[in-house]
């Protein structure tokens, strides 16, 4: 009896997994994946990013935020077998040190951030949120950032950070809608 040309494929990866095939910051990976294993497990955990922090595990907070095909999306609640040739991208796959993204480098000028731990998702829902191209006033990005919760409050200084990004890349100001 003939053996199936992909039974060796089979036999190789561990029982219970799944081949995946990811591409991570640039980088394709095929990769062996429990079924239940969300993607922000695997990021932190496979993958050691650990850049992509765990909040709530509920999809309420955002500190899990990553972009999936340029999209964000709370990683917590996304199996990461049901994103077999998905681009994924990071914290880690934004910048790097000594040549920050345009929006790290706007979260340090505005003092963004405070203890930190959202700081992650916050940047890559913002980048997320110049992606889709509908944020045209900081009332707007207020708004379309506020599934990114910040426990020390510095909403203030995240809106400008994204405003100074957006008007960059615009060439104009951000227009100061009335709130």
């Amino acid at each position: 009896m003939a053996t199936p040309p992909d039974a060796h494929a089979r036999a190789a990866r561990p029982i219970g997994t799944v081949p995946t095939t990811l591409t991570i910051n640039g980088e394709t990976r095929t990769l062996a994946i429990e079924h239940w294993t969300s993607l922000h497990d695997l990021l932190r955990e496979q993958e050691d990013l650990i850049g992509t922090k765990k909040g709530c595990d509920h999809g309420q907070c955002g500190a899990c935020t990553v972009l999936i095909d340029g999209r964000r999306i709370n990683s917590c609640l996304k199996l990461a077998v049901t994103l077999d040739g998905a681009e994924i991208t990071t914290i880690e796959g934004l910048g790097q040190p000594g040549k920050l993204h345009p929006l790290q480098a706007a979260f340090i000028e505005h003092d963004a951030f405070q203890c930190g731990y959202c700081t992650p998702g916050q940047i890559c829902s913002a980048q997320g949120l110049i992606n889709e191209g509908r944020a045209h006033s900081r009332q707007e990005v207020r708004e379309m950032m506020s599934g990114n919760l910040c426990r020390c409050g510095a909403y203030t200084n995240i809106a400008d950070a994204v405003c100074e990004v957006l008007a960059a890349r615009d060439g104009a100001t951000m227009q100061e809608a009335a709130e």
